[in-house]
């Protein structure tokens, strides 16, 4: 009878861990359809990748799309997604994308949840790396899509998403 009711409280122990990982990886999901067309595109899904630590080749990307493409399309729908990583997602995952989001709140130094042009300029000098005015500029020009003059997380995303083009040696559309 032990053994019976302690077997059935890991059951249902693991199944509210999976519910859990699954909203987890719905939030992540959002975050990478640029569009929010619910679906993935090739770079959208190298940037959700890369930010989970993995770094797929050009190759291997392409192989991993038509490998979760249920329907053909070209593109990953986010059940499509749930089916390819749920039997492998482990927790390591879930902590490679809350070090994204520490990423993008050390740049938000005011956690309002956006990155200004002093927000960036400051990081960036913290990590040794100083930008000239052109060259922040520049870079919020690049990331700063909607052109409210900050960047948002998803830009921060987007930037991200293009980072992840340039490694893999992807064209951006």
């Amino acid at each position: 009878m032990t053994t019976t009711v302690s077997s059935s409280i890991r059951r249902a122990a693991a199944a509210e861990e999976q519910q859990q990982q699954v909203k987890q990886l719905k939030d992540i999901f959002k975050r990478f359809d640029m569009d929010s067309d619910g679906s993935l595109t090739h770079l959208e899904l190298a940037a959700l990748l890369r930010s989970l630590g993995l770094k797929p080749s050009g190759e291997q990307l392409h192989m991993l799309v038509g490998n979760m493409d249920a329907n053909g399309n070209g593109l990953v729908e986010f059940d499509e997604l749930v089916n390819a990583i749920m039997p492998d997602m482990s927790q390591q995952i879930l902590i490679n994308q809350a070090q994204l989001l520490e990423v993008f709140q050390s740049f938000d130094r005011d956690g309002n949840g956006f990155i200004t042009a002093a927000e960036l300029a400051g990081s960036m000098a913290k990590m040794g790396h100083p930008l000239t005015y052109p060259e922040l500029t520049d870079m919020m020009k690049l990331a700063d899509t909607n052109g409210d003059g900050v960047l948002s997380f998803h830009e921060f995303a987007h930037i991200m998403a293009k980072s992840a083009a340039d490694f893999l040696g992807l064209k951006l559309a």
